[in-house]
């Protein structure tokens, strides 16, 4: 029984000696091997490196459609061809640069609009000889500076007004194309000029042989179908900008791509941008002969394609009306001269039409179409908002349906007179509405303040009905974020000097600022029994399809939301819509509108 537990014993050493000795041999073949690549074949491998090459090239995308509601493409991608350099090296001399810059410049023309003054000191001062720059500075003032840079600048100021005047056209062709192609970066192909002519394109590609770095590469720009149409709010695309070039980066960007920079074409940027085509190339080589050459490629892709809430017909049909209607005002005392509109759906928020006109003030007229003032520039919107009024002055208790005021001249100290159009006397909420009396709002303002005019006016809670006030037309989001989708609005702006006659004026919407986009969602919101919604321009985000005409899956689609609901009872909300729809059947606007149907506003081309 010993003796068979001491045999059992000898086994696992034996087992372990073996295991170890494989393990040795296996480690040594190993070292030999490295060894022989390392010192015997090292220099080989070293040669066998130098003679294989790869380059990488990433081809751009177009970048994804925009359809309007109704499947129509609004705006579309057309091909076009780019000159490109790709810097090799960044230690890449500057002479090269600017000998090849002189060679291309006999083959393409170039916009030199952006040459500053500082770039054409800069191209003087790259062509003189190391003599001739010394001769700039003295040795005394060299001796006083510290760094590089400072003689750099130093030498830069010291050109004269002469050389830069004779500077050719020539001269000016060769430094605009010199300027882009030394923005770029080592290895990252830098656009010097997008849309080349056919022509140029021919030229260039006869002559790629004897230009190291230059390529044409098939680019894409936007194209709009329904012309300058809604053409501000679909943004624009350009290079990265500086401020957010880091942004970028780190999303995968290359420093030469070229992003949506405003509005849409901004706001849906990660939507809109398609997947690069990737085309690596291997090229082993003997010398100038090329020995193999493998070239593997990834197909990319379009992006995503946007469809929109925009009618992109009523658009237009909204743009015509609010031009016409301003070439017949004619040139009036008025300077400064714009109008703007938005339609929007009250139930979805989807917006169906944004337009502007904008004619600035001077004798020679310059008007435009300024789709994007309806975002960003805010007026004192005046009677429009006194539905808001009348709400707010319900909710606060010093008014209620039916509630009478005497429509008359309001004389406080140090304000001037405050009155409406005509004295209308005694008159309810309804009516107040219809015949746009001020007086009315004037009082309700006067109550929330703690003014029982004209016997016991003190002012006790100016601040508090300010407060007030704001606070209740911000529920129906005048003053407040819209929560549009574009990158950049306005929320307008809130007069400073809370005294009582501004509070007067802040009743009659002739105080605070509001956007045409605040007061469209404010009468939505009316119109919409008290819930705000959130105006949207994208509906649905779709796959990219290459069928023409054909619409995607459907990636991503936004649902209609609701921001807030008022606080304002139902009863409040249903007796300020039949005000509103008084002052259409009774009220100031009834002598355009009182005999139409709905119907015939939409025959005739009036806004729905």
């Amino acid at each position: 029984m010993g003796n068979t537990r001491k045999k059992k014993k000898h086994h696992v050493p034996l087992r372990l000696n073996v295991l170890f000795f494989a393990v040795f041999i296996l480690f040594s073949a190993l070292i030999l091997r490295l060894g022989m690549v390392q010192i015997v074949e090292g220099e080989e491998f070293v040669k066998e490196l130098g003679r294989t090459s790869s380059t990488t090239a990433r081809i751009d995308a177009p970048r994804g459609l925009m359809y309007d509601r109704y499947g129509n493409v609004a705006v579309d991608n057309e091909v076009e061809f780019s000159v490109t350099y790709t810097n090799p090296s960044r230690t890449t001399n500057s002479q090269s640069i600017l000998q090849l810059a002189r060679e291309l410049e006999e083959l393409i023309d170039v916009d030199t609009e952006r040459i500053t003054e500082r770039d054409k000191r800069d191209y003087i001062l790259l062509q003189m000889t190391q003599e001739e720059r010394y001769e700039l500075v003295s040795k005394e003032e060299r001796k006083e500076i510290d760094t590089v840079s400072a003689e750099y600048r130093l030498e830069v100021e010291r050109i004269s007004d002469e050389a830069i005047n004779n500077l050719t056209e020539k001269d000016i062709q060769i430094l605009a194309i010199y300027r882009e192609m030394s923005r770029g970066y080592a290895n990252s192909p830098q656009r010097i000029k997008r849309g080349i002519t056919e022509a140029e394109a021919h030229l260039i590609s006869e002559n790629l042989y004897r230009l190291p770095g230059i390529d044409i590469l098939r680019d894409s720009r936007r194209a709009y179908v329904y012309g300058d149409s809604f053409r501000d709010l679909f943004g624009s695309t350009g290079a990265i900008p500086r401020e957010k070039l880091d942004y970028y980066l780190s999303r995968g960007y290359d420093r030469s791509d070229y992003v949506g920079t405003s509005f849409l074409e901004a706001q849906y940027e990660d939507v809109l941008r398609g997947q690069k085509a990737v085309m690596e190339s291997i090229v082993t080589s003997n010398g100038s002969t090329a020995l193999d050459r493998s070239v593997t490629e990834r197909i990319g892709q379009r992006g995503n394609d946007l469809v929109l809430s925009v009618d992109m017909e009523l658009q237009q049909l909204l743009e015509g009306i609010i031009e016409d209607e301003m070439k017949k005002a004619g040139n009036s005392f008025i300077l400064d001269r714009s109008a703007y509109g938005v339609l929007m759906d009250p139930r979805t928020g989807d917006i169906l039409a944004m337009a502007g006109f904008y004619d600035p003030a001077g004798r020679t007229r310059e008007s435009k179409a300024d789709h994007i003032g309806n975002v960003t520039k805010a007026f004192e919107m005046g009677s429009s908002i006194k539905a808001a009024s009348v709400l707010t002055g319900f909710e606060a208790g010093v008014a209620y349906p039916g509630k009478s005021f005497n429509d008359r001249p309001i004389r406080l100290p140090s304000t001037p007179e405050k009155k409406s159009v005509r004295n209308y006397g005694w008159l309810n909420d309804i009516r107040a509405l219809e015949v746009s009396s001020n007086v009315y709002m004037f009082e309700m303002g006067m109550l929330m303040a703690g003014c029982q005019y004209p016997n016991n006016c003190r002012w006790t809670n100016l601040q508090g009905a300010y407060n007030e006030v704001r606070y209740s037309f911000s529920q129906f989001g005048l003053g407040a974020e819209t929560g549009i989708d574009l990158p950049s609005t306005s929320n307008g702006l809130a007069g400073g000097t809370t005294i009582a006659g501004n509070l007067l004026d802040l009743m009659i919407g002739q105080y605070d600022t509001y956007t045409t986009l605040q007061l469209a969602q404010y009468i939505s919101t009316i119109a919409n029994d008290g819930y705000r919604m959130q105006p949207r321009l994208v509906t649905e985000v779709r796959e990219p399809v290459s069928t023409r005409g054909e619409l995607g899956a459907v990636i991503q689609k936004f649902e209609p939301n609701i921001l807030n609901r008022i606080d304002m009872s139902d009863e409040y909300i249903n007796r300020v819509q039949q005000g509103l729809r008084g002052v259409m059947t009774r009220g100031t606007a009834s002598a355009r509108f009182a005999n139409k149907s709905y119907q015939q506003l939409v025959k005739q081309g009036q806004p729905k």
